[in-house]
């Protein structure tokens, strides 16, 4: 599955692949060949399916160069009429991230802020909406992977589609693990990214739109190379990307969604991280660690710990000591409060977390900082 010269990648992505998805990078492909066309046209299909919906009942898949930001610029920069508004829910980094490119092209931003270790209020979303008609696109990140919580974007959607607004749901780091029914949850454009729960590598991130609510899209982008109509429009006609597609990351990803597929899909792929996500928790507590979330708000992607209430732990020399064991965790994002995070996705099972924890257990030991006694 891996090299012996790999780490294993305890991340929210890039993440730890399969070595049949390394393997399907060893293939050129150029980017007009019918073999190409065919895989995008595929990969666009299943995508939809995933997200529980299809091109018959007015959705679409559009495959973006770039990261998952560049996703997130694509829709914002695309889709909301001059003179219109953007509501972001935020409760952590990635809904700030959201303004600040909301405020970069211009597009005054109305924000509904909550503490990164509280869930948002459908209610209260409801309330701005009526008191503000220029607010025309609403904007939350279903898992805010600042620290792990899952948002509510059922009850969200509810209240959006009654106010006939725009829904628009940065799905990056849930998409592909937990389930989302785009239609029955009113979302209009969803994003997320192709090395993310779905397990392939860097390289282009996606959307999965309304086709109404892509249509009305013509002639709103600010840019040449984020305008999400007309790569739509090209993929459409021709099958092909605008602009030089990521043929490589592609090939893997389309490898990828194969593996999902024969893990069960979604929920398939679900019951993986939700145990390493259980086997995870229940060690961490063993050492001592203290989990940043209350465990209703918790989702089993990525979890926050607390810092250890210890004068050895440096979070850098701990990062240091699971790196040199093979072991890469993700620092924190909080703004507050001193928290590491470590994820449960990608192509990893219960025995890496075992030996993840194994190797905690090694690194605090290395920097003398005691364990409890079981």
């Amino acid at each position: 599955m891996t090299t012996p010269k790999d780490k294993l990648l305890f991340t929210p992505g890039p993440l730890t692949t399969s070595g049949s998805v390394k393997s399907a990078m060893m293939h050129d492909l150029g980017s007009r060949d019918g073999e190409f066309i065919r895989i995008v046209r595929e990969v666009r299909e299943r995508l939809l399916s995933i997200g529980y919906v299809s091109r018959e009942e007015g959705y679409e898949a559009v495959l973006m160069q770039g990261s998952g930001t560049f996703g997130i610029e694509s829709v914002i920069s695309s889709t909301i009429p001059s003179g219109k508004k953007i509501l972001v829910v935020i409760n952590g980094a990635y809904g700030e991230r959201m303004v600040k490119i909301a405020r970069a092209l211009g597009i005054e931003t109305v924000e509904l802020r909550y503490d990164e270790n509280r869930v948002p209020s459908a209610e209260a979303v409801a309330a701005m909406l009526a008191h503000d008609e220029d607010i025309h696109t609403i904007a939350v990140v279903h898992c805010e992977t600042t620290t792990g919580i899952i948002n509510p974007i059922g009850e969200i959607g509810a209240v959006v589609r009654k106010a006939g607004r725009n829904y628009f749901v940065d799905a990056m780091s849930s998409f592909g693990a937990v389930p989302i029914d785009i239609g029955s949850a009113g979302i209009d454009f969803l994003v997320s990214s192709a090395n993310k729960c779905i397990e392939g590598v860097p390289g282009f991130s996606f959307i999965l739109a309304n086709k109404r609510a892509l249509e009305r899209a013509q002639g709103i982008a600010r840019s040449v190379s984020f305008d999400l109509y007309s790569q739509w429009i090209g993929l459409e006609e021709s099958g092909q990307f605008r602009f030089t597609p990521p043929t490589h990351a592609i090939l893997a990803f389309y490898q990828a969604l194969l593996e999902l597929e024969n893990e069960g899909g979604v929920l398939g792929r679900a019951r993986r991280y939700s145990e390493n996500h259980s086997v995870l928790l229940y060690g961490m507590e063993q050492l001592g660690f203290e989990c940043y979330l209350e465990n209703e708000h918790r989702g089993y992607i990525i979890t926050s710990f607390h810092y250890p209430r210890h004068p050895h732990f440096v979070f850098e020399h701990f990062y240091e000591a699971l790196n040199r064991r093979g072991m890469v965790i993700y620092p924190g994002k909080l703004s507050k409060v001193d928290c590491f995070r470590i994820g449960n996705i990608g192509r990893l099972f219960p025995d890496d977390i075992h030996a993840l924890l194994a190797a905690i257990r090694d690194a605090l030991t290395e920097l003398g900082i005691p364990i409890p006694v079981e």
